[in-house]
């Protein structure tokens, strides 16, 4: 996914807190909303998306195995949870595979709320986006709803090089390790362990994996779902994975949800009844299952 979004993550510091479908903001100051900008900024009214019979979906491309095109048509378990919520609508699903931006904020301004300043315009709903109540209370412009699923930091690891006692940080001040560059892996190993130079920097987890399976490094740090992807890739490798404590990181474990328009109430509603539907009848962990990733679910 590269760095920006790891270090939008990051500075979110990815809370697991309750998750509700709108969060109740006292305190906090309000933010300016685009009250008057033109409706094409702002997203389609949920009738007008029953009425034209599709919705579309925001989602990050080069994401394995969340979102990414594969022959021209966008994969991955974000895609596969779109399906499911425009089924549950009765409508088709659209896909736009869109590039992490250097801020969340960036990101749901530019699809979700107001649309890029040259030749953007707002998605309908936008997955994978983190769940925090201080952030949601922060973003007004956002509904913050539909949460799916819980992801978490683990670490995979070469079981010829720990036959016997799998990794954890503390290792790593002798061993080699590699992270995404400016992740929370990065950041929460160079706050434990120092300016080591065993932690090796990538531009994604995925290369991270990469470096692994070749040898590179005796480990590898990152979010579980693609630590697992990574791992699948390279089936020739005896790579294994773990979720050890991680002493000092507050928040090793974060819920993933979607975003849409604070104007749209009804499609955030409707959005989150079919979510909440398929993790009720099993057909999301389902989703999970199929791509051999480990699925937890949220607290709802």
């Amino acid at each position: 996914m590269g760095a920006p979004r790891a270090i939008a993550l990051a500075a979110m510091a990815c809370a697991v807190l309750p998750a509700v479908a709108f969060a109740r903001c006292e305190g906090h100051v309000p933010q300016p909303k685009p009250q008057n900008t033109f409706p094409q900024d702002v997203g389609r009214s949920f009738d007008r998306i029953v009425e034209e019979g599709w919705i579309e979906f925001a989602v990050y491309e080069d994401f394995a195995p969340w979102s990414y095109e594969e022959k021209g048509r966008a994969r991955g378990v974000d895609v596969e949870i779109g399906r499911l919520i425009a089924a549950a609508l009765g409508v088709e699903a659209r896909f736009r595979l869109v590039q992490a931006g250097e801020t969340l904020d960036a990101d749901l301004l530019n699809y979700v709320w107001k649309g890029a300043v040259i030749g953007g315009h707002v998605s309908d709903v936008m997955l994978h986006v983190p769940y925090d109540s201080d952030y949601a209370c922060r973003i007004e412009q956002v509904t913050f709803t539909g949460q799916y699923a819980r992801e978490a930091i683990a670490i995979a690891y070469d079981r010829t090089d720990y036959p016997e006692e799998a990794p954890t940080p503390p290792f790593f001040r002798f061993d080699t390790v590699a992270v995404e560059n400016d992740s929370i892996s990065d950041f929460h190993l160079t706050s434990l362990l120092g300016p080591v130079d065993k932690i090796r920097r990538y531009r994604s987890t995925a290369l991270a994996v990469d470096a692994l399976a070749s040898g590179e490094t005796m480990a590898a740090m990152g979010p579980r779902a693609e630590l697992q992807a990574g791992i699948a890739a390279h089936p020739e490798a005896a790579l294994a994975l773990h979720e050890p404590p991680l002493v000092g990181l507050a928040r090793g474990k974060w819920t993933l949800g979607v975003g849409v328009n604070f104007q749209h109430k009804d499609l955030a509603y409707a959005v989150d009844d079919a979510i909440a539907a398929a993790l009720a009848d099993g057909r999301i962990a389902a989703i999970f299952k199929a791509g051999g990733l480990t699925f937890e679910p949220p607290v709802r």
